[in-house]
């Protein structure tokens, strides 16, 4: 396995061997149903062939917290500093698993989420001869910070080397609340954190690893400056946010609300970041429904509500599909879930991703059934689009599909004049169903993209 970098001057991936690369996958953890047999290597074989499954239906990247701790049985740190032999056991496990097995890990050193719930149990509080007197100070008390470095020190040192790990999530969901109610707090801290890390992985490695750092994205509304820090912090390598919406994503009546609202949303990230700046979603999901309203979503609504948010990610500019929270009991997704994700991971190859300098034309593209929304990103060269019916909503909140949906046109502004190879791409059974050739004249490009029956992909690019 090769490590992973930015492409240069594109906001994409590729290997350190110059293949493309991208992150399809979503979240896990350590105590969930899929990972659980980790500890004290109570069925690593299990594991092994549950990550065997996942590369076979085209995840290449988990996103993960080394401690999950909304129990009192997987802490990294037990008291503080000390880490706990069983936990390296477990992460030393997993990570030999995924290098075997050819996946890699977004590594995140908090769960924060459990940490700032059962802050009177972690044995970082003072109470517990910890480092840090409240958890409104996390980002600011000095003890704290050298107590983070300390962890991601060890982290570093022991699986830093390791092509499995994809980046460092420096701090998962980061908060003005960790830092004494003040989002002026966030930009220091991501900028001692990232460099430090930087300069310790380069003299210790030879290298340093990726680096984000991730908000839950509702916070950006109440604290619009906390763009600049998330989406174009220098010391950052690209930007991650967490798609939860109200009413839409977070709690969901249909199937087509939430990915509008998913490509509205990464359409902003995408343009806050800039044109050269990786971004994803690395979390999302139905977590109002599932964590506060205590309901499990139908697997058919959920695997298509699922498959409608990846397409409207990737089409919108971001890198992959997103990486879901399940949200679901049990906490795993769902086979349909995994269907959708081989199917994205397919149809990754019809597009260069290395040469592909996206910006989100969402606004600038169309097509001819005014049932249909279009959503998509492009360059001078290519264009990737996602079709979706907006007028075929059952009472069920599923597409019911349109046979009687008229042949479509798809209008593409801004490629170069020229010959375009225009690949449309069913989405739900992750295949070619037709491969034409179009023009671009004057800055414009029609495609005969036939009927739009629920929804549809496609990929267009120049011909050499």
């Amino acid at each position: 396995m090769a490590r992973i970098r930015v492409v240069p001057g594109s906001p994409y991936f590729i290997t350190e061997d110059g293949a493309s690369w991208t992150p399809v996958g979503h979240n896990d953890a350590i105590t969930w149903p899929d990972l659980s047999p980790l500890f004290r290597r109570r069925d690593l074989a299990a594991v092994e062939r549950h990550l065997l499954e996942l590369r076979a239906h085209g995840v290449t990247c988990i996103r993960l917290m080394l401690e999950y701790c909304h129990g009192e049985h997987r802490y990294l740190e037990r008291p503080a500093g000390r880490f706990v032999p069983a936990m390296v056991r477990l992460w030393d496990d997993l990570f030999q698993l995924l290098e075997r097995v050819g996946l890699r890990v977004l590594l995140t050193p908090y769960d924060t989420f459990f940490m700032w719930i059962r802050w009177q149990r972690h044995p970082y509080a003072r109470a517990n001869g910890g480092p840090c007197g409240g958890r409104d100070t996390w980002l600011t008390c000095p003890d704290t910070r050298r107590a983070i470095k300390h962890r991601l020190a060890f982290a570093s040192d022991r699986w830093g080397s390791s092509p499995a790990l994809f980046a460092w999530d420096l701090w998962n969901e980061i908060h003005p609340a960790h830092g004494g109610d003040d989002p002026a707090a966030i930009a220091p801290f991501i900028d001692d954190l990232s460099t430090w890390l930087r300069a310790h992985e380069r003299e210790r490695l030879g290298h340093a690893n990726l680096q984000t750092v991730s908000i839950f994205g509702p916070e950006l509304i109440r604290y619009p400056a906390l763009a600049e820090p998330i989406f174009r912090h220098p010391s950052l390598d690209f930007a991650n946010t967490h798609l939860y919406e109200h009413g839409t994503i977070d709690d969901p009546r249909d199937t087509v609300a939430p990915a509008l609202a998913a490509a509205r949303l990464m359409r902003d990230a995408v343009t806050a970041a800039g044109p050269a700046r990786p971004v994803f979603d690395s979390e999302h999901g139905p977590i109002h429904s599932f964590k506060d309203r205590k309901r499990t979503l139908p697997s058919a609504f959920d695997d298509e509500y699922f498959r409608h948010i990846q397409w409207a990610h990737l089409a919108s500019g971001g890198a992959g599909g997103g990486m879901r929270w399940p949200n679901r009991h049990p906490h795993v997704l769902t086979p349909g879930m995994r269907e959708a994700q081989r199917a994205l991971a397919d149809f990754l190859p019809h597009i260069n991703w290395n040469t592909f300098y996206r910006r989100n034309l969402s606004a600038e593209l169309g097509c001819t059934d005014r049932g249909v929304a279009t959503i998509g990103c492009g360059d001078a060269r290519q264009a990737l689009a996602w079709l979706v019916r907006t007028d075929a909503t059952g009472a069920d909140g599923m597409i019911r599909p349109r046979d009687d949906a008229e042949a479509t046109l798809l209008r593409v502004q801004g490629l170069a004049d020229g010959a375009y190879d225009v690949v449309c791409y069913d989405t739900l059974s992750g295949a070619v169903i037709d491969h034409s050739r179009a023009e671009s004249a004057g800055g414009k490009l029609l495609a005969a993209v036939g009927r739009v029956r629920r929804d549809l992909a496609v990929a267009v690019r120049g011909v050499a």
